[in-house]
């Protein structure tokens, strides 16, 4: 039973969408039996955006982080870069050598320190929906580097 983390953005409608068709992905996968998605997971005792919410939510996705045995990465870009917290929960997750799932549905180029340190690279979120979690076999990047 593997437990994943849901890194990705989820600052615009469209990214929201995409994350929570993910969660959907996952909620149906028969290999997964529970996932952490910090989207569901902001709220805190403090106030939004001030800095002891900002350290409350930083420490609890870092915990997951570290207690995951597999990253779901999103990638989506903002002004031609990846997402920051995305890129930097895939590359603890890599240091950690757990297996690390990109899903990239636009197909945007990545950069190859995304493409370099994953073990599946899925475009579609049906895929998300059957994939092996529990074997976690080697799909490897297609598409364009930057």
């Amino acid at each position: 039973m593997s437990q994943i983390y849901l890194a990705g953005p989820f600052f615009s409608d469209e990214q929201i969408d995409r994350v929570k068709r993910i969660e959907a992905a996952l909620d149906s996968n028969p290999t997964v039996t529970d996932y952490y998605s910090p989207r569901k997971h902001q709220k805190t005792e403090n106030p939004e955006f001030t800095a002891p919410w900002a350290a409350e939510v930083f420490q609890r996705d870092i915990k997951n982080v570290t207690d995951a045995s597999i990253i779901l990465s999103i990638i989506d870009y903002r002004d031609d870069d990846a997402d920051s917290g995305t890129a930097f929960e895939q590359g603890m997750a890599w240091v950690q050598k757990k297996p690390i799932i990109v899903f990239n549905e636009l197909k945007f180029p990545v950069n190859l320190m995304l493409s370099e340190s994953l073990t599946a690279y899925i475009t579609n979120s049906d895929d998300i929906a059957t994939y092996d979690f529990d074997q976690t076999p080697k799909l490897p990047f297609t598409g364009e580097l930057f």
